[in-house]
């Protein structure tokens, strides 16, 4: 199983319309796996229809999915951006400064970093570098 994080809290995941692959990727699909070292060039006009991107982070140190997400959000995608893996609650501010909402872990992983070291980080728009430098 795994959780689903948000600002919100921890949560189920509601998500109930599978995934395609960008192999797989037709008109109907409504979510997207993407491996974080995906090419994003080839989804160019496909993205409109998507209602949620998830991006598989192999391990907490592969920062390949930042990016991807990032080049998501630049490309026009508007829907649900999830980052899925063993991620790190400290990672969670730079996460949704890129442009991902939710982030999906394993539930050991959940039980070894619970809510509130998540949401210590969950305030990303006040506790970040240049606002504590402006200060």
């Amino acid at each position: 199983m795994t959780v689903i994080v948000t600002d919100a809290g921890f949560a189920a995941d509601d998500w109930t319309q599978g995934f395609a692959t960008p192999d797989t990727l037709d008109p109907g699909a409504r979510g997207l796996d993407l491996a974080g070292h995906a090419d994003p060039a080839p989804l160019a006009g496909r993205l409109a229809g998507l209602g949620l991107i998830r991006v598989i982070f192999p391990a907490f140190a592969d920062g390949r999915g930042l990016s991807l997400g990032r080049q998501l959000r630049w490309m026009g995608y508007a829907g649900r951006l999830r980052a899925a893996g063993p991620l790190i609650a400290d990672q969670y501010a730079m996460l949704r400064r890129l442009g991902f909402d939710e982030v999906e872990i394993p539930d050991d992983l959940a039980a070894r970093q619970p809510w509130p070291q998540w949401a210590a980080r969950a305030d990303w728009r006040t506790h970040d570098h240049q606002s504590r430098l402006r200060a």
